[in-house]
């Protein structure tokens, strides 16, 4: 296993992520799995291991908890995060930290991150009401948590201003990071603004939801041709252990063999050479089926209505890509409903002056014809919080 340095102790360069367990046909979590995954893990050297209070219906802390309780408190580093994210009437962060420690059945965690640091969370995240951020700090200094960082979604310029404000306190950070998003969510620009300020950056959705590990025959038959026992997703991680920065890539694992895969693949450290890096770039450029938009914003200094339309192509794109994923839901929750698509009057102008030539009202209103379609976040976050509610009552 390689191990990566982070302050004094070592880190599994892979850590367990729990938000994808293995599932009984009820859909409830495979439990004998999940501790025989977990019994192998720890036995290969993973040793970091990823939960947060709405997984799996707020059920996976309490089953890794167990897991986990089987060895050695020393041998392995938990990590949770607390749901500022999440819509609530109430944010209570004591309550819920003091639940999250009974239900992974730990005195402390190692690290604890704010969850999803984004525009719809980060007023909650700073509203003195809650004292969120005050309150973590001061579990800190006690010692009931040793790492403190956070994990974000956020736009690049609102992640880099909430780091001006809180910076000094985030001592790592977790972010969608992966060859396709590198451009396509501008992960590239987040992955900059982290390491100039010297924040180690830990990744999540590697493989962009598993559709990395999916490639084309024609795809494979390229990356084959360069490294001819390497798979799909091993090419994927070889990409991130490219990047100096990159700490902690967490897998979401849901079985025994993509566990297996995945610890073979980090077994060695190979990161890509140029030629390498520059044909699976060809490839992400290729999935993308994108608006060729180059923000270059000529299309806005015209626009009545004045739309970011940039920021709305790009959505567009990551949208019609990836369908399934919350994030383009989680950035149009936060704009009033004159600044979406569907406020596009289709006068034209900024398609007249667009260098790529796209269509610009006709895009707008295709996104807006699927943006009903697209998982609803905030939806999301009141099941959640009911179906955490509700667990609550239970006891």
């Amino acid at each position: 296993m390689i191990y990566r340095d982070f302050q004094n102790i070592k880190l599994s360069a892979l850590g367990f992520g729990t938000m994808r367990l293995p599932l009984n046909p009820d859909k409830s979590i495979d439990e004998p799995q999940v501790f025989e995954m977990t019994d192998y893990a720890l036995a290969h050297g993973v040793n970091y291991f990823d939960t947060a209070y709405p997984y799996h219906a707020s059920k996976s802390e309490i089953v890794i908890g167990q897991a986990l309780a089987r060895h050695p408190r020393d041998s392995f580093y938990l990590a949770t995060k607390y749901p500022g994210h999440q819509i609530m009437d109430v944010y209570d962060p004591a309550e819920i930290f003091e639940e999250q420690l009974r239900k992974c059945g730990v005195d402390y965690f190692d690290f604890y991150l704010l969850h999803n640091v984004c525009e719809v969370s980060i007023p909650t995240y700073e509203d003195k009401r809650w004292g969120i951020i005050d309150y973590f700090l001061e579990q800190k200094a006690q010692g009931r948590i040793h790492h403190f960082g956070i994990s974000s979604h956020a736009l690049p310029d609102n992640l880099e201003k909430f780091l001006d404000r809180h910076g000094e306190h985030i001592e790592f950070c977790q972010i969608q990071l992966n060859y396709l998003d590198w451009t396509l969510q501008n992960a590239e620009k987040k992955y900059r603004i982290l390491s100039e300020r010297g924040i180690p950056v830990w990744v999540m959705e590697g493989l962009h939801g598993g559709r990395l590990c999916s490639l084309s025959d024609e795809e494979l038959d390229r990356l084959k041709a360069l490294r001819p026992d390497e798979t799909a997703t091993g090419w994927a991680f070889r990409w991130l252990q490219g990047l100096p920065n990159v700490t902690m890539i967490l897998s979401g694992m849901s079985s025994m063999e993509q566990m297996k895969e995945n610890i073979k693949t980090f077994e060695t450290s190979e990161p890509l050479n140029e030629a390498e890096n520059a044909v699976l770039s060809e490839i992400a450029e290729g999935m993308k089926n994108a608006l060729p938009c180059t923000s270059c914003r000529y299309c806005c200094a015209g626009c009545p209505i004045e739309l970011d339309i940039p920021l709305l192509i790009n959505a567009y794109n990551d949208a019609r890509l990836h369908s399934s994923s919350f994030t383009v839901s989680m950035m149009l929750d936060t704009m009033p409903e004159d600044k979406l698509p569907s406020a596009c009057i289709g006068c034209g102008q900024c398609a007249q002056v667009c260098p790529q030539k796209i269509d610009i009202p006709k895009a707008m209103s295709e996104f807006s014809e699927l943006i009903p379609k697209l998982p609803n976040w905030s939806k999301l976050c009141e099941e959640r919080a009911a179906a955490a509610k509700a667990l609550k009552n239970k006891k």
